[in-house]
């Protein structure tokens, strides 16, 4: 019997969805291999290093994003800074399907013993950081103010999902993303 074809957007979405729900070490390759749409054998011939192969692939995926869909968006020339900062809290707002989603970040930034996964989540996290600072900075605040309220919409929003998955209200997630609109607004 030939390996089932599974779309590549597809396979990391189910992947991303069983390690954003129950974490790196509470991810089982059966959960993985169900989520995927993959037989489990399949799933260790795409992926032989097994999980920690699955979590690097799925980080790497969160890199790209954070640079396609905000560090490009909150860099781009020619565009106003309020125009870019909706566009970007859009696709956060997207990623995070409303607040009913958990970080992945924090759920891989869990313990799982792999330097690596610490890596490449630092990578990304400096990413968010790097394309908010350059927002800041377009807004007129300095180099220093624009990396703190960078930094400060990370914590925003991914602890506004932590706490909107801890009480079960995604309306903490809204709140956050309102709030970092504010954060940015130079008066």
């Amino acid at each position: 019997m030939r390996p089932q074809k599974i779309d590549d957007a597809r396979l990391i979405e189910g992947l991303m969805s069983v390690l954003q729900s129950k974490g790196f070490e509470g991810a089982s390759l059966n959960d993985l291999a169900q989520a995927s749409g993959l037989q489990k054998a399949s799933l260790y011939h795409r992926f032989p290093g097994g999980k920690n192969e699955i979590a690097i692939m799925v980080l790497r995926f969160v890199y790209e994003w954070i640079k396609d869909n905000l560090y490009l968006v909150l860099t781009e020339k020619g565009v106003a800074p309020a125009t870019k900062l909706q566009r970007a809290v859009q696709h956060i707002r997207q990623l995070y399907h409303n607040g009913d989603k958990s970080c992945i970040l924090n759920a891989l930034s869990l313990d799982s013993g792999l330097v690596v996964l610490g890596d490449e989540i630092g990578k990304a996290m400096q990413l968010w950081i790097d394309a908010f600072t350059a927002l800041g900075v377009e807004q007129g605040f300095t180099a220093a103010q624009a990396k703190a309220k960078a930094r400060q919409s990370l914590i925003l929003v991914q602890g506004s999902l932590v706490l909107a998955r801890g009480l079960g209200d995604p309306s903490h997630f809204h709140k956050a993303l309102t709030d970092l609109k504010l954060l940015f607004v130079n008066e």
